[in-house]
Parts: C-alpha cells; structure tokens; sequence
C-alpha cells in the first residue's frame, strides 16, 4: 500500500479516465447548486481530447488511477488561467488539490510569460474558496449566474506563487 502519487502531464489514452473521475468528482458541486448541467457533467469526451490536444493537463496518478486532474491555458493577456481541478474523493484532504494547483502554476509560468493566475469557483465551495486563499489567491470579482450560483473569481500574481 505504500504507493505514491505521481503528478505527471496528462497522456490522450488517459481521457476517459479523466472524464469519469471530472464526472464523480463534480457531482457534489452539483449537489451543492442543484445543478446536474454544470459544465463538467456535460463535456464530451471528444471535446476533453481536444483540451488534452490544445492546452495544458496535469493528472496526479496512483499506479496506473488518475485520481486528480486540473487544466490551464495562458490567454492572450498573458493570464494563467487553471480550471477543473478535481481530485477523487476518497484521495481528498491529502495535499493533492495543493500540489496539482501548484504543478499547474509551475507549467505555465514555464510556458511562457505569466504576468498572474486566475481561476474561478462557486460562492458555496467552501473548501474550494478556502484551498485557493491559501495557495495564495484573492477574490477580485463576484458574478451572479442564477439564484443559486454565484461565480467567485480568484487571482494570484506570480511572485506570489513562485515564493509558495
């Protein structure tokens, strides 16, 4: 049982799994808003092996399970965004969160010129909004979606995350 978690770059053989685990992992987000149409319950496979093909992917791996996964990109402004983290439940409150959010920022700061991160998560993930304030991001904005969902948006510069 003494097998590690390697986080490693996602590989295209790997996009069911990432999609089952997104599918299990969103449901309580889900559950949270009573909404079973957020956007990580509705993707295609076909459109994740485009986000595997087109963007930055990283996947914490026991043995051969993907039990995390989170997605980045740097938009033209020179943002790191990150988005989908998402680690399997029974792996939870271990540091993985921490550590793919963190392997994320390193990835595309290395990519290329980063001025910040962002990244956004519902006004009632409480443990979502309480891992990112202490990896070192700030609530910059709050966008209304519904009644029953607000947007929270979150930023980190990156002096803030290299010294992290």
């Amino acid at each position: 049982m003494g097998m590690s978690v390697i986080i490693s770059t996602a590989r295209q053989d790997e996009a069911e799994q990432i999609l089952k685990l997104q599918y299990l992992g969103y449901q309580g987000e889900a559950e949270l808003y009573a909404d079973w149409t957020i956007d990580p319950l509705t993707q295609t496979l076909e459109s994740l092996r485009e986000e595997l093909a087109e963007r930055h992917v990283l996947v914490a791996r026991l043995g051969d399970e993907v039990v995390g996964s989170v997605r980045g990109w740097v938009d033209e402004e020179g943002v790191g965004r990150i988005g989908r983290l998402v680690v399997h439940p029974r792996m939870q409150r271990h540091g993985l969160g921490r550590r793919l959010l963190a392997g994320m920022e390193a990835q595309l700061a290395e990519a290329g010129a980063v001025g910040g991160f962002e990244l956004f998560t519902g006004h009632r993930s409480l443990a979502n909004l309480r891992l990112y304030q202490r990896q070192g991001y700030r609530q910059t904005g709050v966008r209304e979606v519904s009644r029953q969902l607000s947007i929270v948006t979150m930023a980190k510069p990156v002096a803030a995350s290299l010294a992290a």
